[in-house]
């Protein structure tokens, strides 16, 4: 079937082939021309060769160290979305103005307590560093961003017991303090 229809094709293009001969010469000038653009580009490889390996060698580079300064930054909550930097925001002024009110209650009666809630504290922003880690690794996966805000809630959770612990003693002292003196 292809050879008819080639056939076919030559056929009805018969009369419309060029038969005549080249001028003379035709081969030498074509030949000629064609050294010329073999020099010609020849010439112009050897020049730009030496630049494009340059210019290529510091595109990667660049991009290598661009990949490296990525891959080192360290990504938290705030790095994964505007209401995700609020929360992180809205966590550790919650934080740090519980510890301020643990510290304000700094006395000898309550030294053990205070003490081993910041460690707690220490341990879960341990933890939490660990989590940013994972963050790094895993994408925006969502278990590590929950149990980020996890970790933040169990922060606060722990100051603010510590805290009522602290107001429950501080009020039970009181209470045995009046009773003894009305007694």
């Amino acid at each position: 079937m292809e050879k008819d229809y080639l056939n076919d094709v030559f056929k009805n293009l018969e009369n419309e082939f060029d038969m005549h001969e080249p001028n003379n010469g035709h081969q030498v000038r074509f030949l000629e021309k064609l050294n010329q653009e073999k020099t010609f580009s020849g010439s112009t490889k050897k020049f730009w060769r030496p630049w494009m390996s340059i210019a290529a060698s510091f595109a990667l580079l660049t991009l290598a160290f661009i990949g490296i300064q990525n891959n080192n930054v360290e990504r938290d909550l705030a790095s994964i979305s505007p209401e995700m930097q609020t929360t992180q925001e809205f966590f550790t002024t919650a934080i740090s103005a519980e510890i301020e009110k643990l510290e304000a209650e700094q006395s000898p009666e309550f030294q053990k307590m205070i003490i081993d809630a910041l460690f707690q504290i220490e341990l879960l922003e341990q933890n939490y560093n660990r989590l940013k880690q994972d963050l790094n690794t895993s994408g925006e996966d969502k278990r590590v961003v929950l149990a980020m805000i996890n970790n933040y809630q169990n922060r606060i959770d722990i100051l603010q017991n510590v805290l009522n612990q602290i107001d429950e003693l501080k009020n039970n002292n009181e209470f045995n303090n009046e009773n003894t003196s009305t007694l």
